[in-house]
Formats: structure tokens, C-alpha cells, sequence
């Protein structure tokens, strides 16, 4: 996936940490890489009780995502194979943000893959703001979010990678309701766990973000037709 990083004033070991623990997370988690520690548990050659301390930690974060939204968030496919990167994204992100601040720099913007992290103020010492794509366009932008230090924004969709998300309760179901919700929260992990979820949710996935106070979120039907939480215009650029 695409990532880009920028920090305010950051010389080039900051950035070179940085894409580095990216490196490091692809190795390990990808179910596309035939040596990472995912693919090998699929496979079965690697045992669960031979998991490193970081898959066992998002494991248990997966599992508590899970419990969260009632079961809407899985990593375990229809079809059987452990995939975690509906929780590894976000996690990483912020991870990546603590290596940033722990670099001795406060002023930053990290994106993977569309979910962003975000820290203090721009290079014009203003709010980041961060453009939310139109689905049906991959030119358009439908809106424009201004976030303050610290949080984070994710979005969950099939525009992008096509049918890639399921309803872990309705094996069947090709969520074709809405195309794409975008999620602001306290950092990326929350919101980028949080819009898996409602996204597989389909049109109920807005009221689940609405019944969480620390969440936002800005939804869009196969129609074109946006609905957001009660909260979300306070973040509109």
C-alpha cells in the first residue's frame, strides 16, 4: 500500500524509522508474504503457541474489537484463513506515531493505505486537514476534515480493493449498501478498527459509531447518498 510521511523539521533517521517498523510489520503480519508469521499459521506450519508477542498482541486486540461491535469484526475469513489487517493498519499507524514523538518531533502526518495519524500542526503551524475521496471518482473529494494533534481518521470500503471486507454473520451478504465510511477518532487504531466494523455493519454501521462518543464517522451509499454522525460536521475543513 502506499505511505507517506511528513514531519515538521524531521531529518532523515525519523523518517528512516519509520518506514522501517512498516517493513518490519509487512514481514510479519502479511497473508500475502509466504514467510510471514500469518501465512505460516494458515498453512500450518507455525504452531499459535510459537506466535511472536506482537501477533499474540493484536490477536487479543482482534478479539476484543470482536466482543466491541458484537461480533462484526472478525480476522477470521468465511472461508477460513486468519487475516488481521483490518486492526494491523491502524496499530501500526500509531505505532509508527510513537516512534515519531519518541524522535523528539510533535509535528507530523503519517498515511498508509488511506488510514492517517496525525500530530500537532502543519508546516504553516495550522490544523493538518485531510480530504475524504469520492468513491465513484478517483479524482473527486467530497469532503474536507481538519483534525486536531493526536487523532486519527480511517476509512473502510470496496471502491479501492473491491469486496474484500465480509459480515462475519451472513457469509453471503456482499455488502453492496454502502460503498465507503470514513471514521475520525482519538488516534488511527480506534478509528481504523472501529470502520471495519461498521463497514461490515452496512447502513446500520453509522448508528454503531454514533453510540460511541469518542467516534465520528461520514458514510456513503451505493446511491451516492452521505449520512454522518451527530458529531461529524464539527470536523468539516
Amino acid at each position: 500500500m502506499p505511505i507517506s510521511v511528513e514531519i515538521v523539521g524531521g531529518r532523515s533517521d525519523a523518517f528512516d524509522g519509520v518506514f522501517s517498523y512498516f517493513e518490519h510489520v509487512d514481514e510479519k503480519f502479511s497473508p500475502f508474504k509466504e514467510g510471514s508469521e500469518i501465512s505460516l499459521l494458515n498453512s500450518g506450519r507455525l504452531a499459535p503457541e510459537d506466535l511472536s508477542d506482537d501477533v499474540r498482541l493484536v490477536f487479543d486486540l482482534a478479539e476484543k474489537t470482536k466482543w466491541e461491535t458484537d461480533g462484526y469484526f472478525d480476522v477470521r475469513s468465511p472461508k477460513g484463513p486468519i487475516d488481521p489487517s483490518g486492526i494491523v493498519k491502524g496499530w501500526a499507524i500509531n505505532n509508527a506515531a510513537a516512534i515519531v514523538r519518541k524522535s523528539g518531533y510533535s509535528d507530523f502526518f503519517i498515511d498508509a493505505g488511506g488510514d492517517i495519524a496525525v500530530g500537532g500542526r502543519n508546516e504553516r503551524g495550522e490544523r493538518w486537514t485531510i480530504g475524504i475521496r469520492d468513491p465513484f471518482s478517483k479524482a473527486g473529494i467530497v469532503k474536507s476534515i481538519s483534525l486536531n494533534g493526536g487523532q486519527g481518521v480511517a476509512t473502510s470500503g470496496s471502491y479501492e480493493r473491491g469486496e474484500h471486507i465480509w459480515n462475519p454473520k451472513a457469509a453471503g451478504d456482499r455488502l453492496q449498501d454502502i460503498v465507503s465510511i470514513t471514521v475520525v477518532g482519538p488516534d488511527v487504531y480506534e478509528a481504523d478498527r472501529f470502520a471495519t466494523a461498521a463497514f461490515a455493519m452496512g447502513r446500520g454501521g453509522v448508528r454503531f459509531i454514533e453510540s460511541r462518543p469518542e467516534l465520528e464517522a461520514y458514510s456513503i451509499d451505493r446511491a451516492g447518498i452521505a449520512t454522518m454522525t451527530s458529531g461529524f460536521p464539527k470536523y468539516v475543513a
